[in-house]
Order: structure tokens, then sequence, then C-alpha cells
């Protein structure tokens, strides 16, 4: 009696594979980025992620962001991450619409970006680090640690940890404004310094 169940419970553990391949080799699985997710599908893949962040969790410098490479960050950003991430005041890209899972947009215009000066700037999240340098399999986020180096990859991952609250300096960086000169004071000259009147 109990090798029957034996028999049962290991024919039953070799037809689930099987079935498996049957299904995806009759051409009814999804494939496309706009079919619906096969099931549970979000849910394994969230729980790997999470997972293996866990395991892999990296030692980064935790030293909070500076205005200074906040801008650093934004410059990269716009240049390698914007096209699937967006920026602010601009539509969602055609590129990004037709990804599949679809990227996380960071600036859309029911979260605007704000800036609160009291709030202090945080430091780099190891997580978002991991995923900028790694990249995720299966989603059309690439890894860059071979073609940025990790200080690049730590400014981004500053830039993203503040994206909520950047100053207007940095949103023009983003938004690809070129920077504005410092005011000229106490009447000095164009070409002077302002302390001292000397060109």
């Amino acid at each position: 009696m109990i090798k029957k169940y034996v028999i049962v419970f290991v024919a039953g553990l070799l037809l689930l594979p099987a079935a498996f391949y049957l299904y995806l080799r009759s051409g009814y699985a999804p494939v496309s980025t706009s079919a619906s997710p096969l099931p549970f599908e979000r849910f394994f893949a969230k729980l790997a992620m999470h997972a293996t962040l866990s395991r892999d969790h990296p030692e980064i410098d935790t030293i909070p962001a500076t205005e200074s490479n906040l801008k650093s960050g934004a410059t990269l950003y716009r240049e390698n991450c914007a096209v699937c991430h967006g920026l602010p005041n601009e539509p969602q890209s055609a590129i990004s619409k037709g990804m599949y899972p679809h990227p996380p947009q960071f600036f859309r215009p029911d979260r605007p970006t704000t800036y609160d000066a009291a709030h202090p700037f945080r430091p780099a999240s190891p997580k978002a680090y991991w995923k900028v340098r790694n990249g995720i399999r299966l989603t059309g986020m690439p890894g860059f640690k071979g073609s940025l180096t990790d200080q690049q990859i730590l400014e981004i991952s500053r830039f993203l940890g503040n994206a909520r609250n950047l100053p207007p300096t940095v949103v023009a960086v983003l938004e690809g404004k070129p920077e504005q000169p410092a005011p000229v004071t106490s009447g000095a000259k164009p070409g002077q310094n302002a302390a001292t009147g000397q060109k």
C-alpha cells in the first residue's frame, strides 16, 4: 500500500515539470511585454530579489549626500537611466512604456519634486547600489559595473535616494539646463572680483 503511494507521489513530481515544459512548448506561454504575467511570476521574482539583496547586502559609503555629488548623480542618471526611469516634467518615454516589467518612474506629474532645506540629504541605499551595479535579470534593467566606476554607481545611488528632495540646482542639471553663474554683487562689473573690484 505504501509502495503504491510512493509511486503516485514520484509520478506526480515528474508530471509537474513535464506539464510545464509542454506548456512552454505549446506557444501559449506569455512572452511579449504586453501579455499577462505567468501565475505567481511576480511573487517568485520579488521573493528571489529580496532574498538576494538580504544575502549580498553590500558595504558602501554611508556618508550623506551633498549638493555637489547630487549634481554628479543627476548627470549620470540623465545619461544612463532617464530613458527608462523618467525625468521631471517630461512624459514617460516610448521605450519605458513598452517594457515589462514596467520600470519604476521616479519622476511623475502626481509626485512633483520638492525641496526642503531643513531635510538632510540621505546616504546611498545599499539596495539601490546593488541594483544599479548588478542589474536585474529578465527585466531589462542592465548592470553598470562594467561601464561605470564604483564611485559613479555610488553617486547615482545617492541621487536616487534623494529623488524626492532635490535642490533647484540639481533639478536644473537633471533637466539639462545650463548652470547659472553666481550673481554679481556690490556693484562689481562683469569680470571683476566682487570683494576687491579687481579683474
